[in-house]
């Protein structure tokens, strides 16, 4: 912001001085040509009533070529008498008389001889003067006698011009040198409560909640948005503990009576009559399914109670961890299950959270796999083409892991509804909560990472979580030690 406030004070000052200082300088380079006109002007008059009197009195040989010559001195250019036949009556210079004659051929001269006087103006390719060159008639009459042509060089303006010029550029650097200090100073004083708000902004997304913003200097508006932004953090901090204060209360409070309803409702059972069993065992099944619906609850609300912390986790190892775990429950349903995948290295997640991910992926996927199938558990880190994208992108590259059955799987649209809350397929077996997609994607964003359902091949469903790499991507390898031992134990 402080760059842009200076990049804006800067352009605007320097607008301004081009268009005062780019018409001043065209102002002087042209008073000085229209001066300099003039001044060779009048001397080629004031030569030329001279030559009339000396021409009428028969001594232009005497008293006018000093006067040519004292003249030329003084303007430091070159004069030139030339009758009216072509011949050269006084110089400042010596001329011959082929140059002479070329002098009756100028523009100038001519129409002198004609009557008239002339000035004639080249100009070099800067836009500046070369030379100049003015021709005045001698005597009154018609055609006159001889003619005045006065040559002025040109460096004398061109130096002044030049001069100008270059006091001008000084002058508007110095200017925007002044300007400049000045825009920082007070970009600085705006920005300066803009940034503290930025920080206290990135503290409070990454999940900690930041003290007040003092803010007591700058503009109205930002001393303004200071007060919101405290009277908002306040809030969601408030907000925040009297959620987790919820979610204490609730663990206990919940908790403590399904259990106790659970106890009853067992030893009810042998006072049941037999007509009364099915209804008994559908209250012990939904006790149960509630039960499983406020465990539900409160893992949904644990990654919003807490920090947003992440830890370094070794997905080989969980995986590992998670296979001996449920190998057991996959056999007695007659499912295998499977683990392979590639050396990947360390991640970033929740602690806890890919243990959790894990259980209910595996926990569906053995819901919907019939016997004889096989789910499988892989690790899978990005290939090089797309780390280096994403580092050029800017972003962290990513661990896959897949959990893949072999069972009926879900259409597209079910895919895109099935991490919402609560939301069931039509044909899924009874007794689930529908939150258990809903975590894995709540723990996967917690960790910087995502969630996903694709179609399997030849069928069934590949569950992908990506999350982000713990440091630098590291190659491909071949499966690790974990991963190799627990084949090895299937």
């Amino acid at each position: 912001m402080t760059r842009r406030l200076l990049l804006t004070y800067l352009s605007i000052a320097a607008l301004v001085l081009l268009c005062l200082e780019i018409p001043l300088g065209f102002v002087y380079s042209r008073a000085e040509r229209d001066r300099m006109i003039s001044a060779a002007q009048e001397e080629a008059a004031s030569l030329s009533a001279f030559a009339e009197l000396s021409l009428a009195a028969g001594r232009e040989d005497e008293d006018l070529p000093r006067r040519v010559t004292e003249c030329a001195g003084r303007i430091g250019g070159q004069i030139a008498v030339i009758g009216r036949s072509g011949s050269l009556i006084a110089a400042s210079h010596p001329l011959s008389a082929r140059e002479a004659r070329e002098l009756l051929e100028r523009p100038d001269v001519a129409a002198a001889l004609n009557g008239t006087g002339s000035a004639d103006v080249r100009t070099s390719r800067i836009g500046g003067m070369r030379y100049l060159s003015v021709a005045a008639p001698v005597g009154h009459a018609t055609p006159p006698e001889a003619a005045v042509r006065i040559s002025v060089p040109t460096d004398t303006v061109h130096g002044r011009v030049h001069r100008v010029w270059l006091l001008l550029a000084l002058a508007g650097l110095a200017v925007l040198a002044v300007v400049a200090g000045f825009a920082f100073a007070v970009a600085r004083w705006a920005a300066r409560p803009v940034h503290e708000l930025q920080r206290a902004t990135v503290r409070l997304a990454d999940g900690s909640l930041p003290g007040p913003v003092t803010v007591t200097d700058g503009p109205p508006e930002i001393r303004s948005l200071a007060a919101t932004f405290n009277q908002t953090a306040a809030r969601l901090e408030h907000l925040l503990a009297s959620q987790r204060a919820f979610a204490a209360e609730a663990s206990h409070q919940l908790k403590t009576p399904l259990a106790a309803l659970r106890l009853r409702l067992d030893n009810l059972e042998p006072a049941v009559a037999p007509s009364g069993r099915a209804s008994l065992t559908a209250a012990l099944t939904e006790t149960d399914r509630l039960a499983r619906l406020v465990e539900g609850l409160l893992a949904m609300a644990g990654p919003e109670e807490r920090a947003v912390t992440r830890d370094v986790v070794d997905p080989e190892r969980v995986c590992a961890e998670r296979h001996r775990t449920w190998a057991p429950v996959f056999e007695q349903r007659q499912v295998l299950l499977v683990l392979a995948g590639e050396r990947t290295g360390p991640v970033l997640a929740l602690p806890g959270a890919l243990e959790q991910i894990l259980d209910n992926l595996l926990s569906n996927a053995l819901s919907h796999s019939p016997p004889g199938s096989t789910v499988t558990i892989r690790l899978r880190g990005r290939h090089a083409s797309e780390r280096r994208r994403a580092a050029a992108d800017g972003r962290a590259s990513f661990v896959d892991l897949h959990v893949i059955d072999q069972g009926p799987g879900m259409t597209e649209e079910q895919r895109l509804r099935a991490f919402d809350r609560f939301w069931r397929a039509p044909d899924a077996p009874k007794g689930g909560t529908g939150l258990g997609l809903a975590l894995v994607q709540r723990l996967a964003h917690a960790g910087g990472g995502d969630a996903a359902l694709r179609a399997a091949s030849p069928g069934g469903l590949d569950a992908v979580v990506s999350l982000p790499c713990a440091g630098p991507d590291r190659s491909l390898s071949p499966p690790s030690a974990s991963l190799r031992q627990a084949t090895a134990r299937r």
